[in-house]
């Protein structure tokens, strides 16, 4: 009976495809296209998602993880309002790569769940979904895929007037209010970006009753639970965000040079028994340059680099009140340079160079202390190389790259006392690490017919131990654990093959995937099943590594009807995460299916989606389940109109109308079991381009 949810959603999506195959077939020719997002047409060796415009401004929440939750293959971490990183195909953290214009955030989103991305989304232009060769071009160890926000601070052509946009909306189940705006604008040669965003919102409404199971549950996350269980608002689940972002570029015949700062401050809640918040800022600074034809051969030179100060502050609850706990830092500087050539026989690609250097670490606010994480430094020197070939109905892919990481951690940390009975767990020996990481693509796509194509990609790419995997050693609050690291890890490397077929022309279009992702030196977190005395009975978390499995399938099929501009898809996605030697994975997604229609008349735009997310019994052993199934009916209504030279939209959307309990299987437990999603809301805003 465990199977039976996953064998349902492996058909669904082999329906989906066998519907696509015949529909097309009856339905040549046609070029009709509503859809609001872009798709590469390489999508088969790179898959690659793009949402922008109005999809983007639809599907827009207050976190990344939010806003491409529901795209396929990709869930969230759903930590409240303010943190929600995206999971892809299984996997998140360090796993999934998080850019921002193509340089790395700078943040510690990638160590814990409560921690948020530190790249707003509220005045992106556009977000992609890069996985296969194109994510090699920016990282290595990105076996889930990556993620880049881009902003267009730094602006690449003259506008030829000024131009912008603003938005303003508000929120019922949190008493939301957000407001956004950017302007580009130019003199004489040089062009000038200014964008700023600010949301507030309140604890948020939840449907049930905030404890998975009820006020009745027998279980505790730590043990010696239950805790209190609430009902109408979530305490802890409030967010309040503002950016200030500012660029100028110089525009020349024959390329570009601009610069550009950021202010970021995030303040939210963490929802979970214990409650806290975290108060977040960062500083950044970024540079870039790019020539267009410097010499024969190459058809362009491009060197960018970033310089991020993040920080957050960690706060506890005590007697009522917030009292600060920890006080992460994270100081990173990143450069690369990218230099594309022209086609030779065929081929056109871009190879080059990228160096990172971060400083991380925890303290303890009262003492000054480490507070989970001795000071690390973590040096990164890459080479990459990425082709793309076109020969006729043939097409083929190929990417390598080659980096040499250095862990440096403070060696003079001394570690709490946890206070685990029968015997504390192994400190982590604080000593340096080297990880020479090889990662390659290949792939090649045949479109054996007008529209029609199929793929098959390798990718083998290699992952060194992250600085909290390695030395960790200390409480964790917002996620109820004692983490320990394990300086012995040795470099993870995932094996992914695989499968496409993609229609991209006509009526109908679809695409499926399938894939098979085999794990050499998995690293995760395994409960032990003791808990820290000194760290309020929390689980012990230590990382191990172990041979893993991670197989699964994607699928959609979308259909418009002529030139009356009205559009339908049809979805589904499901993987399923194992040990080699028996058991699952942790936060491993749910199977999901789903459809959306949409219609377009005279300024009216009108769209509904409906998404079913499957039980998930497949857990781990330590974890605490089932999730619950749940269903999610979202509902949106506007109008646009052009006064003068200004496009004028009010919108209205309903999320949740059903006002399910919705509990993400990718969600740590700590959250999970206590804080449902966000219940029924309407959110009414205007928009204004010029």
């Amino acid at each position: 009976m465990k199977q039976i949810d996953l064998i349902k959603s492996y058909l669904l999506v082999n329906l989906l495809a066998a519907v696509s195959w015949s529909v097309a077939h009856e339905n040549p020719g046609l070029q009709i296209d509503v859809s609001g997002s872009a798709e590469s047409t390489t999508g088969i060796l790179t898959p690659t998602k793009i949402l922008q415009g109005n999809e983007l401004q639809d599907k827009l929440g207050t976190t990344l993880g939010a806003t491409i939750g529901n795209e396929l293959g990709v869930s969230q971490t759903g930590y409240g309002l303010g943190a929600s990183r995206p999971v892809m195909r299984g996997l998140e953290g360090a796993r999934v790569q998080i850019l921002q214009n193509g340089l790395s955030v700078g943040d510690v989103s990638s160590i814990s769940a409560d921690h948020a991305v530190a790249s707003p989304v509220a005045n992106a232009r556009q977000i992609e979904i890069l996985r296969g060769a194109a994510a090699l071009l920016y990282g290595s160890g990105s076996s889930g895929g990556l993620v880049n926000i881009v902003n267009d601070r730094i602006l690449t052509t003259l506008p030829g007037e000024a131009t912008g946009s603003a938005n303003t909306s508000y929120d019922s189940v949190s008493n939301g209010r957000a407001a956004s705006g950017h302007v580009d604008t130019s003199f004489e040669s040089i062009a000038i970006h200014v964008d700023t965003a600010i949301n507030n919102n309140q604890n948020y409404r939840i449907p049930v009753n905030s404890t998975q199971g009820g006020p009745n549950q027998v279980w505790g996350v730590p043990p010696g639970g239950p805790f209190e269980n609430y009902t109408g608002k979530l305490p802890n689940s409030f967010n309040n965000q503002n950016n200030l972002g500012v660029g100028a570029s110089y525009i020349g015949k024959s390329g570009y040079t601009g610069i550009s700062v950021e202010r970021m401050n995030n303040n939210y809640g963490i929802p979970t028994p214990e409650g806290g918040m975290i108060a977040q800022s960062q500083n950044r600074y970024d540079f870039q340059h790019q020539t267009r034809d410097p010499f024969a051969g190459l058809s362009s030179i491009k060197f960018s680099a970033a310089n991020s100060n993040y920080n957050h502050t960690e706060f506890s609850i005590t007697n009522g009140a917030y009292t600060p706990a920890a006080l992460w830092k994270n100081i990173a500087n990143e450069a690369r340079l990218e230099l594309a050539h022209k086609a030779v026989m065929g081929w056109k690609g871009t190879f080059g160079a990228q160096v990172t250097r971060s400083s991380a670490e925890a303290t303890e606010v009262e003492t000054g202390s480490y507070a989970i994480l001795p000071s690390t430094k973590t040096n990164s020197n890459a080479l990459f190389w990425i082709e793309e070939g076109r020969w006729g109905a043939l097409q083929g892919n190929l990417g390598l790259r080659y980096d040499l990481v250095s862990q440096n951690p403070n060696q003079v940390s001394e570690f709490q006392d946890p206070g685990v009975a029968g015997g504390n767990p192994a400190t982590p020996n604080l000593q340096n690490r080297n990880f020479n990481l090889i990662s390659y693509s290949v792939g090649g796509l045949w479109n054996f017919a007008n529209g029609y194509g199929t793929g098959l990609s390798y990718t083998v790419s290699q992952r060194a131990p992250s600085p909290q995997e390695l030395y960790s050693y200390g409480i964790h609050e917002s996620t109820a654990t004692f983490a320990v690291g394990n300086s012995n890890l040795n470099k993870e490397t995932s094996h992914n093959l695989e499968l496409n077929l993609q229609k991209t022309v006509g009526k109908v279009k679809g695409k499926v995937n399938l894939y098979l992702n085999k794990f050499n030196n998995y690293i995760y977190g395994y409960y032990t099943g003791q808990t820290a005395e000194a760290a309020e009975e929390f689980s012990v978390v230590v990382a191990q590594q172990a041979a893993a499995t991670i197989k699964g399938a994607e699928g959609e099929l979308t259909y418009n009807w002529g030139n009356v501009g009205s559009g339908a898809r049809l979805f589904a996605d499901a993987s399923q995460g194992t040990f080699d030697v028996g058991g699952n994975l942790p936060l491993q997604p749910a199977p999901r299916v789903g459809v959306q229609v949409a219609h377009q008349k005279n300024g009216w735009l009108a769209n509904a989606s409906y998404t079913y997310s499957f039980q998930q019994n497949r857990l781990a052993d330590w974890e605490v389940g089932p999730t619950p199934s749940y269903n999610l009916l979202n509902a949106g209504l506007s109008y646009t109109e052009k006064i003068n030279k200004v496009s004028w939209t009010g919108y209205m959307m309903l999320r949740n109308i059903l006002n399910d309990d919705i509990r993400y299987a990718t969600t740590p437990m700590a959250v999970r079991l206590y804080a449902p999603q966000p219940g029924r809301s309407l959110m009414v805003g205007v928009r204004a381009n010029f």
